[in-house]
């Protein structure tokens, strides 16, 4: 990693100490406060058909709840439907904003992975080449056998979760202010040496990716953040899509508030430094900028043509459902190839398609972000997919 990213990051440490001093973050007390009258959904008319917006409709007009407390969704491809339900702020009541930012998570991995591809592209980076060709002070001597690119895409490098600031939201939450560096994670993982040999097993984890930053900004001497601008977000028109700089614990620009339930009360959680979560998953989108993210990866716009084969290739292991940062589902016989995002209060899916007929993207506020994501995905998701 170059000297100018780590300087920035120590500079933005200090700045993010000084912001957690003067962030309040209050849990919400009564039951009135955390279950606000409920908010009309606001939907656009379907263009054409081919899913049931009627299903959506009815997902959206359930919110707020127990659980959900906004949600923003977006249909594409053949026919077009958007929605937005439930509030911005359960002190307020005040209704959701439909083109709010919000933390995007792991659909980070998709951007990386197309960064990736760009500088595979430009023979900059070769995919089957050791990642120690790029990083080579990064493996101790018990990698035997370094994993590739390929195998860092795909999630089959081998490497072993690194350190963490918690494994719940609720062990995580006294640390929120924090900062771990991605050389930290990583140090942390490699030392522990290799899990399995390189391509011998898909297991889907941060790590990957974390590497990957690390090898983007080593190839081309640049920040990690700045490349995902120049690469994707600046072609597309992602004019609301970055990071929040270092550990900055803000969501800048319009965003309704998340909330989680720590020790059994409902609790603000969207003052948040994500920032060990970088190239994995630290950006702060839109729904409508993350739509323009799929149709370009998937269109060749932005991963060259050549590769997107490989982008969708799902390695020739046992239980593997995954290609370079996209999961790939069978619904209703259809091939559907997708990513979901998880941060404390915030609950994110893209989706669609190979030949973009179908694109669905939401953002939904929910307590049980982190939980087991698929009720959300049913609700608010599957049925931009239902003929």
């Amino acid at each position: 990693m170059t000297s100018g990213s780590t300087t920035a990051r120590a500079r933005a440490t200090t700045v993010c100490a000084l912001l957690a001093s003067s962030l309040l973050l209050v849990p919400l007390a009564g039951t009135a406060a955390a279950h606000p009258e409920p908010v009309s959904p606001a939907v656009s008319a379907p263009r054409t058909g081919g899913f049931d917006a009627t299903a959506l409709e009815r997902a959206l007009a359930g919110v707020p709840d127990g659980d959900v407390s906004a949600a923003l969704i977006r249909v594409g491809g053949k026919g077009s439907w958007s929605g937005s339900a439930g509030v911005r702020d359960l002190r307020t009541g005040a209704p959701a904003l439909p083109h709010a930012r919000f933390r995007a998570g792991s659909t980070t991995k998709v951007v990386t992975a197309a960064v990736v591809l760009q500088l595979v592209g430009e023979k900059r980076v070769a995919l089957d080449a050791p990642v120690s060709r790029y990083l080579p002070d990064l493996l101790p001597p018990s990698f035997t056998e370094p994993p590739t690119v390929r195998h860092l895409l795909t999630y089959t490098s081998g490497l072993r979760p690194g350190v963490s600031l918690g494994s719940t939201t609720e062990e995580m939450y006294p640390h929120r202010f924090e900062t771990l560096t991605p050389e930290d994670v990583v140090a942390a993982s490699v030392a522990q040496g290799p899990a399995h040999a390189p391509g011998e097993r898909q297991v889907y984890g941060n790590i990957h990716f974390t590497v990957l930053g690390m090898l983007i900004e080593a190839v081309t001497g640049d920040s990690y953040e700045h490349q995902a601008a120049v690469r994707v977000f600046r072609p597309l028109g992602m004019r609301h899509t970055g990071f929040p700089g270092g550990p900055d614990p803000r969501i800048h620009g319009p965003h309704n508030r998340a909330y989680t339930d720590i020790d059994g009360r409902t609790t603000d959680v969207t003052e948040w430094n994500m920032s060990d979560r970088w190239a994995v998953g630290d950006m702060i989108s839109t729904t409508a900028d993350l739509e323009r993210l799929v149709f370009g990866v998937f269109s060749g716009k932005v991963v060259p043509r050549s590769l997107l084969d490989e982008m969708f290739t799902v390695p020739d292991i046992d239980g593997a459902t995954y290609g370079m940062a996209l999961e790939r589902f069978v619904i209703d016989g259809r091939e559907i190839w997708g990513k979901t995002g998880s941060r404390p209060g915030y609950h994110t899916v893209l989706g669609a398609t190979r030949d973009l007929s179908r694109t669905v993207v939401y953002s939904v506020n929910a307590k049980s972000a982190r939980e087991d994501g698929f009720p959300l995905v049913r609700r608010f998701a599957l049925p931009a997919f239902a003929s």
